[in-house]
């Protein structure tokens, strides 16, 4: 993976994921635990360490001032971020990051029959890129804890413990030394 720049991550993050219910923010590595960056990025208290975009619903602004700063995320603890999420190769971080540019609920395999999938895939690869060849990354789905490399492309998505108050949801991170992403998709039913 090669690194970007500001314009092509702004590109790559809106054609992925500016028109499904998701939630795309970045921030820095503080502590040795990764799982309390995490956290300090589902309760927005850090912002992108490098001042680009950033991806989330402006609905659920009346949840964080009124139930919880981590709205729609749970108040969780950095041992249930690591217990709750399983790892995967970075191949299949950018299919499950792909497969998040549509309602993954309601369609069965929502990249695998687009007309435009490699280009879904390439803006995939390009945004996870940011976080450099020796990133780690992990998941909320269930196809996960069996195998490093489920085909997200192939088999119909599936959540795993519930991150957030909503009915479904389906999550990514990426652990770099410097950052962490956290990149989340709710079916609010």
């Amino acid at each position: 993976m090669n690194p970007i720049d500001n314009t092509v991550w702004d590109a790559a993050l809106e054609r992925l994921l500016d028109d499904v219910y998701t939630f795309a923010r970045t921030g820095p590595r503080r502590h040795e635990d990764w799982g309390m960056d995490v956290l300090d990025v589902m309760d927005r208290s850090v912002t992108d360490p490098r001042g680009w975009r950033t991806l989330e619903w402006k609905s659920d602004k009346e949840g964080r001032e009124s139930i919880r700063a981590s709205y729609p995320f749970l108040s969780l603890t950095a041992e249930q971020v690591h217990a709750w999420t399983y790892p995967v190769t970075a191949s299949a971080a950018a299919e499950l990051l792909a497969s998040l540019t549509q309602e993954w609920y309601y369609e069965a395999r929502p990249v695998r029959t687009r007309a435009d999938r490699d280009n879904v895939l390439a803006d995939a690869r390009s945004v996870l890129s940011r976080f450099g060849a020796d990133a780690d990354f992990r998941t909320s789905s269930d196809l996960a804890r069996t195998s490093a490399t489920p085909d997200f492309l192939a088999d119909e998505l599936t959540g795993g413990r519930a991150f957030t108050d909503h009915v479904m949801d389906l999550g990514l991170i990426a652990v770099s030394a410097d950052e962490v992403g956290v990149f989340w998709s709710f079916n609010a039913n």
